[in-house]
């Protein structure tokens, strides 16, 4: 009798060890790094029983080290914060399609791939500011921007930053090309300042009075509220806003992208992922965690989110075009010297 107990306490432990072996998770090589998406891992942990373990990193390195693992990769699912480097991950074959009636349903057609290699599961607007006490009328669209009153007015990142790219590449697909570069040969021909830093860097320009326009996405200025922004937070009262192109197209909208790993050694894991990212939980985390837009429509806006008040967005511009048109964005930025 001891001895079957014996045996049978041996099989039951190689039986534990066996179901810890399988146990379930998804690895996830993620471009967002807000320590905050703990809570939403460990509640989808939490319904699911799959663990989920997170690599951090910037989407560009984390692509190039994708290329290097090949067939050997550990990554299931790739999450980046625009729409450009989601295009170039599926445009480099690292992306699968993923067959779900939940995510195609849930999520509108304008931000997911048109085969389902990638879907956006959040939203950020680029927006207008301007000095309040300076500006009087500001311009109304992202066209309007070239107008030669905003001489020496206008503070922007960089041409080479993945939001001024995007934001070019709806024009050309909005405008066309010859009316993209004349957009941007107009705004760098207002720019107050060469470009430097960050879009935080772009509303402390206003406030400090080296520029009267920036753009900027929307939840630099909302972290103001949040949280105490040197140059930014105890001044922000000075900045108003505009919502570009409310009377045709509509605002400019990017993207936080999610896409399965071609190799992914856990499909059903990172489907499960990703379609939990469509839940009113994820949707209303993503919200009101980084003052971004839910990609879902009719899930409410948190009060801080809502506080810019509501607008018309341009979803009749698919953001795949911000990937296969970046390369002639750049070129045009590059034809107008646009730094």
């Amino acid at each position: 009798m001891k001895r079957f107990a014996t045996r049978l306490t041996a099989a039951l432990s190689l039986s534990a060890m066996a179901a810890t072996a399988m146990a379930a998770e998804v690895n996830v090589y993620s471009s967002r790094h807000y320590d905050t998406d703990d809570a939403l891992y460990a509640k989808f942990t939490e319904e699911t029983g799959i663990e989920v373990n997170r690599i951090e990193g910037k989407a560009d390195e984390l692509m190039a080290r994708i290329e290097a693992e090949g067939a050997n990769s550990p990554a299931d699912v790739f999450i980046a914060v625009d729409a450009g480097r989601m295009f170039r991950a599926a445009d480099a074959g690292m992306l699968q399609a993923v067959d779900s009636d939940v995510l195609s349903t849930k999520i509108p057609a304008h931000i997911r791939h048109p085969e389902n290699l990638w879907f956006g599961v959040s939203q950020r607007a680029r927006v207008i500011f301007y000095s309040k006490d300076r500006v009087e009328n500001p311009p109304q669209t992202y066209e309007e921007l070239t107008d030669e009153k905003w001489k020496d007015s206008i503070c922007i990142r960089t041409s080479s930053n993945i939001y001024n790219l995007s934001l070019l590449a709806s024009i050309i697909h909005a405008d066309g090309e010859e009316a993209a570069k004349e957009w941007a040969a107009g705004v760098n021909a207002n720019l107050a300042r060469a470009p430097q830093g960050g879009d935080t860097d772009q509303l402390r320009g206003i406030i400090s009075g080296e520029c009267d326009l920036a753009v900027s996405n929307h939840y630099y200025y909302l972290r103001g509220f949040d949280q105490d922004i040197e140059g930014l937070t105890a001044e922000i009262d000075q900045l108003g806003w505009v919502w570009p192109n409310q009377s045709d197209r509509g605002v400019h909208m990017n993207v936080t992208g999610v896409g399965m790993l071609a190799n992914a050694p856990n499909t059903d894991e990172a489907k499960a992922l990703m379609e939990f990212f469509t839940s009113e939980f994820a949707q209303r985390h993503f919200a009101e965690q980084n003052n971004e837009y839910p990609a879902v429509p009719g899930i409410p806006l948190d009060d801080d989110t809502a506080r810019m008040g509501y607008f018309i967005i341009d979803n009749d511009t698919p953001t795949e075009v911000y990937g296969s048109n970046a390369a002639r964005a750049q070129a045009i930025f590059n034809e107008v010297n646009f730094p």
